[in-house]
């Protein structure tokens, strides 16, 4: 279950960092929203993972795997460039969370 949270908690974050850009300076009050409430519910949501997770753990998958998904997305569906360094920065990101996690996920 904690890792449900978890994933549920990174589609939260991506939500609320995509949103940012579309709030224009927090000047869109709807985008705005979604940034504050989907923050907000990625952070409870978290919590919960932390009760039974370690935060080593916790937080290198939350932020490499969201920081990996808002750049994919980028890459997709904003036309931004597919430069060497970012696909090269996404699989370090990625290697870095499957390197932290080799050593177990249970909290201690």
């Amino acid at each position: 279950m904690p890792f449900v949270l978890l994933g549920l908690a990174i589609v939260s974050e991506v939500f609320a960092t995509l949103s940012l850009r579309a709030s224009e300076g927090f000047s869109r009050l709807f985008p705005s929203v979604v940034v504050v409430v989907g923050y907000g519910v990625s952070f409870v949501l978290l919590a919960q993972v932390l009760k039974s997770l370690s935060v080593s753990v916790v937080y290198a998958v939350w932020s490499g795997v969201g920081t990996a998904l808002i750049a994919a997305v980028g890459l997709v569906f904003l036309g931004e460039p597919a430069r060497w360094n970012v696909l090269a920065g996404i699989v370090l990101v990625i290697g870095g969370v499957v390197l932290l996690n080799l050593h177990g996920v249970a909290r201690h």
